[in-house]
């Protein structure tokens, strides 16, 4: 026995220290990042240099040239200002639709809630090319052509159901003894969901907000179906036509993307904690 012990001791199995392993996957971790993340730097680059192209561009901005940005904010500014307007816009009116919606199929016994689900699944795959055509025809005998509402109304009937779909399923996490309590207390189902449901919900609400303002902010095919002018253009819109306008002039054309990309990127580092947290969080004690 004490020699098979001996044994035991003397031949300790070979295990990959803790900080050698942490150490590989963060630097593979780092290099598929920089892969991924390159294109983003190759834009920023490309819109500092000096002669406005991108087949001899350095790998350094050594002598950056802000020219390319001063021409996208005279050119773009009102483009982007209409693209700020349509997303939020489509983020109000999707979120007052969808929140009641996804109230009512997460609490009330609604019959039939499993083929609307299905049918909301089903709108999800539709081809947008599909939807935008019969909005043209629809669009053309309403007089919605060409008009920041007649966007928002599109870019809200793309987001819609998948904000249906993320509030749902937080609120199906949501402890029913909170809202049998607010209605113990005498609320209704209107002020129960405004005053317990919609605080809790607050991340929810973030998150399909959030997919919705990037779904219509990136949004080009009802941008180039619904505009027939140039009196209402949001900015995906017209990076397209400035790439024919300025095919020699790269640089304010990836200043353009890069100015664009700004609100994007400052939405998803401001509410990544949101859409990380839990929903009801304190709310059973």
């Amino acid at each position: 026995m004490t020699t098979v012990l001996k044994k035991s001791v003397r031949q300790p199995a070979r295990i990959m220290p803790p900080a050698r392993r942490n150490w590989g996957y963060t630097a593979l971790a780092v290099f598929f990042l920089a892969i991924m993340l390159f294109p983003v730097y190759w834009m920023v680059n490309a819109s500092l240099q000096p002669n406005g192209t991108t087949l001899e561009t350095s790998w350094l901005p050594l002598k950056p040239d802000f020219t390319g940005y001063a021409t996208a904010i005279n050119e773009q500014a009102g483009n982007l200002g209409t693209s700020l307007v349509i997303s939020l816009g489509s983020v109000l009116l999707s979120l007052a639709i969808a929140a009641p919606a996804a109230y009512a199929l997460a609490y009330f016994k609604v019959r039939g809630a499993g083929v609307v689900l299905f049918a909301i699944l089903i709108s999800q795959m539709i081809p947008g090319i599909v939807v935008a055509n019969a909005l043209y025809t629809a669009y053309n005998d309403l007089g919605l052509l060409n008009s920041i509402p007649g966007l928002i109304l599109a870019d809200s009937a793309h987001g819609i159901p998948f904000a249906i779909l993320i509030i749902r399923a937080f609120m199906n996490g949501m402890p029913a003894s909170v809202i049998e309590a607010a209605r113990v207390d005498g609320a209704g189902h209107i002020r129960a969901f405004w005053s317990i449901v919609i605080p809790l919900s607050r991340n929810s609400l973030i998150t399909a907000g959030l997919f919705t303002f990037l779904f219509a902010w990136s949004d080009f095919l009802f941008a180039l179906t619904l505009t027939t002018t140039e009196a209402v253009r949001p900015v995906t819109l017209g990076i397209f036509q400035y790439i024919g306008a300025y095919v020699n002039d790269w640089s304010s054309v990836m200043a353009t993307a890069v100015l664009a990309s700004i609100p994007a990127i400052v939405l998803l580092v401001a509410a990544q904690k949101y859409i990380a947290a839990g929903t009801t969080g304190g709310a059973v004690k």
